[in-house]
């Protein structure tokens, strides 16, 4: 496969040119990282965010970024797929690296989520988070990006206690993936690998940013009550009195032998919060028959199935959205593995990656999505970002 970088994106004249150095390697190329150093490095950068396949040695790649760019922070975490140049990517190495003329960028690595929120991680985000902005007066519009280990569990309460701290900077983010094996994720600052945490990356700019997210689902008059579950590990044991893969089942019309991953995908389950609906998608069937979820669960959670509209019509409806001040120079997007499954059984993955790369999205498939203060599945949640400065 071809190296590329800064893609020309066919039929689209008038999009601006990308304020982002972007570029994309087959992760089985010689020296991988040093070519991607070639295609984004050719101006200072404040930052450099890695999307890498599960194929690649993960430790290996990081070590060789800390090298290639030794005076720049470097994040970096395992995927469930890339999207890149062509949309939807598979074996890829993604780069994003933000020029230090219009960014300025502080990140913090999160460690160990499985013990209790520490209070002093809180208060440097808070402390960090006006330092950035006092030390950048010509860069005042700005967003958060989170990627957490995507099998840590702990997304819901990591992103409801940081939050806060950032005030009224917009975040987003992603949940580091393994592609569909759900075995091992990971995320890296700086050459530091780990498990069970997260790195939290505050971004100022001079150009104008949006924050953003989106799902293609519409809830049903179908719904279930989880009536026994075990919250600490998102699984639901039993629906309505009954085992839960038997009920969810025949729910959705299915037979519960057949229940899998695409299943979950076509047939996804939302929750109420506040004035709207989120998915609290279901991640797997475990040994004992019970349902894994993506996202936090809980014993009398009432939850509603919900209908996908065709999501060729409402990723290019999302898209036009974007542009309605101003076609954005680059889209910055995490977008959930469910949402690949759905286009892969579909046969709309060609359709869904045309739309991807002629808008010029680039980032990686998820294992959920953060936004704001919550943690969300079968989502796309990104940042917009437009070379001109005007306009809301």
């Amino acid at each position: 496969m071809t190296e590329i970088c800064e893609p020309e994106v066919a039929g689209a004249k008038s999009t601006p040119s990308s304020t982002l150095c972007r570029g994309q390697v087959p992760h089985e190329v010689p020296n991988p990282v040093a070519r991607l150093r070639k295609q984004i490095a050719h101006q200072p950068l404040a930052l450099v965010a890695l999307f890498v396949t599960t194929d690649a040695d993960f430790a290996k790649i990081t070590r060789e970024a800390q090298e290639q760019f030794p005076d720049t922070d470097v994040i970096a975490c395992t995927t469930a797929g890339e999207i890149g140049q062509s949309g939807f990517e598979e074996g890829m190495i993604i780069a994003i690296g933000f020029p230090s003329a219009h960014y300025a960028s502080k990140s913090i690595l999160i460690e160990d989520l499985q013990g209790e929120s520490s209070q002093a991680v809180v208060d440097r985000i808070a402390l960090d988070r006006l330092a950035i902005q006092s030390e950048n007066p010509d860069k005042q519009r700005g967003f958060a990006f989170l990627v957490v280990d995507g099998l840590s569990l702990r997304e819901d309460i990591l992103t409801a206690a940081i939050s806060p701290a950032l005030r009224d900077l917009p975040i987003f983010g992603g949940s580091a993936g393994d592609g569909a094996h759900f075995g091992r994720t990971l995320v890296s600052l700086n050459g530091r690998v780990c498990e069970n945490a997260a790195v939290l990356s505050l971004i100022q700019t001079d150009h104008r940013v949006r924050v953003f997210s989106f799902d293609h689902l519409v809830p049903t008059d179908r719904q279930m009550v989880v009536t026994s579950a075990d919250p600490a590990r998102r699984i639901v044991k039993s629906i309505n009195g009954e085992p839960a893969v038997k009920e969810y089942a025949r729910i959705v019309g299915k037979d519960p032998d057949q229940v899998n991953q695409f299943t979950f995908a076509s047939h996804p389950v939302v929750v109420r919060i506040g004035g709207g609906h989120h998915v609290r998608a279901i991640q797997q069937v475990n040994e004992s028959g019970e349902l894994v979820f993506f996202s936090a669960i809980d014993e009398g959670m009432v939850l509603t199935v919900a209908q996908p509209k065709n999501m060729v019509e409402h990723l290019e409806s999302e898209m036009v959205k974007l542009s309605e001040n101003g076609a954005p120079s680059d889209i910055f997007a995490c977008d959930c593995i469910l949402r690949r499954m759905e286009a892969e059984q579909t046969q709309i993955s060609h359709q869904v990656s045309d739309i991807l790369a002629r808008h010029r999205v680039f980032g990686f498939s998820t294992y959920g999505e953060q936004i704001g203060a919550l943690h969300v599945n079968h989502t796309m949640t990104g940042v917009a970002i437009y070379a001109d400065p005007d306009g809301d």
